[in-house]
């Protein structure tokens, strides 16, 4: 991935990000502080393992724009409305989404050269948060110890 550099920022985008939501399998519903962000993000992000239709129907109903992909846990209906990988340009900050990115030895080195031109990658199935510049992330997380989400806003620079 390449870094970000000399593009201004025009307008702030509040981005909500989750993944690995397992429903009904290891969480009965999404947690109500997370569902009341919905209607605040201008962006929201899955990264995968929804495992029922119903989340993905909630979040399409609830959110102003979608960006998801599937997981490893999902089923051909999953599948059939769901992309393994999905591409946003927002203001010019390029975003990649997909759910497994392999093991943790490695990683950056093999997302850096898989994903080049992505300035943000959001990703899921490992339970764990990882990132090298934003607050942690993850939802309905079973080695977390509790669920998390992250909703943040992108400032002017």
């Amino acid at each position: 991935m390449r870094p970000v550099t000399g593009r201004p920022r025009l307008t702030a985008v509040r981005l909500l990000l989750m993944s690995d939501t397992h429903l009904p399998k290891r969480a009965r519903e999404l947690p109500a502080p997370l569902l009341a962000e919905l209607p605040r993000a201008d962006v929201v992000f899955h990264a995968g393992d929804w495992v029922d239709t119903a989340t993905l129907d909630l979040l399409e109903s609830r959110s102003r724009r979608l960006v998801a992909v599937y997981g490893n846990n999902d089923g051909p209906q999953l599948r059939t409305r769901l992309p393994e990988i999905a591409y946003v340009d927002l203001d010019g900050l390029r975003f990649a989404v997909i759910h497994e990115t392999g093991p943790a030895q490695g990683r950056e080195t093999r997302c850096a050269a898989r994903f080049p031109d992505t300035d943000v990658l959001v990703f899921g199935h490992s339970h764990i948060p990882w990132d090298t510049i934003a607050p942690p992330a993850c939802a309905c997380s079973i080695r977390a110890p509790r669920p998390t989400a992250a909703a943040s806003p992108t400032a002017p620079t």
